[in-house]
């Protein structure tokens, strides 16, 4: 690297770092204050919501963040990393991001195509003689770089090895990986069907080092990792962490609510698609950084128009439900688009995704089998239902201390408990556990005193809701239908 390229992308380095460090609930530059206020409300429900889901799914540790443009504007860490459950998870915990690993494989190879040094329609072959499936037969186009990276390539999933197999995890070596290949026959055509394929992204790493010269590992944090800031991200588990900021990862809950240690794994050969670690605080560093390079159009590692065709449908699956970009998943929920990544590695899931038409990026990531995506989404659909909410005339009751009616309350038969919070002028009720969180709120409008109504879908009028106060005068419960709902103590009554 020239002397004048290495001092840019320190300089970059310097800039972002600056600009992340802005205090977490602030408004972003430019930014409406109604709106940021807004969403300040709506992250306070995300807050609870996700401290409700942990607990209740008995998830030893869960670490999220939400990204607006270039601000991290929340991060928290819920429950315990090690296996004395004493370390508590923060926003700079580690885990084991899995899948996510092959969009930074994906940046990587995309900086060899900017460089020219690669082609996204050659075959495979060109790079990586070595790497063709057994012959059976098919009529088939080739199996090219795109279609690795789309997974219509036709490839089987995995290397020819088990290494998703506990307790040991065995995965394979490079030289494992290349020795086998032969003996694997195609499951099909290319570009006929999607079929998702480590063994796919763990080729597109290969073809980097191929072309670059360099080894992946190294490739990878010289050129990607390190010009973008991501200290904390890395090609490995650091194991000299392991249970003090490397989360310990845990099984599926058994049927008795427990869950086993899962064994520390080391991916080997598979970790240009399956070997990466990293924080909250690095991946919202990672999404902010997409969102700067589409806005500015400023080349940042890769050109804006590099990243633009990354993130674009390149392959539709004929079910005409599985769509793919360079690397990327990209989907359509809602009306809206996102990119991104799931991971799931033994022990830990994951999830890195970005709505670009807003700048809002979501990051979730525990350490046991729970599927990360529904809590991104769930973070999603919460923020979407808080911008723009208002109540409907008459207006709400002025002068409400709102705050006061701030916490749990049991739910007991029905429920567990709800968590009662602020919300535009009112107040929301969300009864927890909870998997539809936006689905399941309930909103209050102040009518003076203690008195609340619940307001309907169409924002008219429903039943009163009265709270209940001690003697010294704290609110103690409420009561709707006749039947009152008692405020447990912080940190105590059904909350686990």
């Amino acid at each position: 690297m020239d002397k004048r390229r290495r001092i840019w992308r320190w300089a970059a380095v310097i800039v972002l770092g600056a600009a992340w460090m802005r205090a977490p609930g602030a408004a972003a530059a430019g930014e409406d204050p109604k709106a940021a206020a807004g969403r300040a409300e709506a992250l306070r429900v995300v807050d609870a919501w996700l401290d409700g889901e942990r607990a209740y799914q008995r998830i030893p540790a869960i670490s999220a963040g939400v990204v607006v443009g270039d601000q991290l504007v929340w991060a928290k860490g819920f429950g315990t990393i090690d296996a004395e459950h004493q370390v508590a998870a923060s926003a700079k915990t580690i885990y084991s991001i899995c899948s996510i690993s092959k969009v930074f494989t994906s940046v990587a190879l995309m900086e060899q195509w900017e460089a020219g040094k690669v082609r996204l329609d050659e075959p495979v072959t060109t790079y990586l003689p070595w790497a063709k499936l057994k012959e059976d037969g098919s009529d088939s186009v080739p199996v090219t770089v795109r279609g690795l990276m789309t997974h219509s390539a036709g490839l089987p999933r995995e290397s020819a090895f088990p290494y998703w197999t506990g307790p040991d995890f065995p995965f394979p070596t490079r030289e494992q990986v290349k020795a086998a290949i032969g003996g694997q026959a195609p499951l099909y055509p290319a570009e006929t069907h999607f079929q998702y394929s480590n063994l796919g992204l763990t080729l597109v790493g290969e073809i980097v080092a191929q072309v670059s010269g360099e080894a992946y590992a190294a490739y990878a944090k010289a050129h990607v990792l390190e010009p973008l800031g991501l200290n904390d991200t890395r090609t490995f588990l650091p194991m000299d962490l392991y249970g003090t900021r490397l989360a310990v990862g845990y099984g599926a809950a058994k049927r008795d609510g427990t869950r086993e240690l899962m064994k520390p794994f080391h991916t080997k050969g598979i970790t240009p698609a399956a070997g990466y670690t990293s924080t909250v605080e690095d991946l919202g560093k990672f999404v902010s950084w997409q969102s700067r390079l589409l806005r500015t159009g400023k080349a940042e590692v890769l050109k804006a128009s590099t990243l633009r065709e990354m993130q674009r449908v390149q392959y539709m699956d004929p079910d005409w439900k599985t769509s793919w970009g360079l690397g990327f998943a990209v989907n359509r929920r809602d009306g809206h688009t996102y990119v991104g990544h799931g991971g799931d590695c033994p022990g830990y899931q994951t999830v890195m995704e970005l709505r670009p038409e807003d700048e809002v990026g979501v990051v979730v990531m525990d350490n046991a089998s729970e599927v990360a995506g529904p809590f991104a989404q769930g973070v999603y659909a919460i923020l979407d239902k808080r911008k723009g909410y208002e109540f409907k005339a008459p207006a709400p009751a002025a002068g409400v201390d709102l705050e006061a009616y701030e916490g749990h309350y049991s739910e007991q038969p029905w429920g567990a408990e709800s968590v009662v919070l602020p919300w535009a002028g009112g107040l929301m009720h969300l009864r927890l556990p909870n998997r539809d969180p936006a689905g399941g709120m309930m909103f209050l409008k102040p009518k003076g005193g203690d008195v609340f109504r619940r307001v309907r879908e169409d924002g008219s009028e429903a039943e009163e809701i009265t709270f209940l106060r001690d003697e010294a005068g704290r609110v103690s419960g409420f009561v709707q239908f006749n039947n009152p709902r008692m405020r447990l103590p912080e940190g105590k009554g059904q909350r686990p």
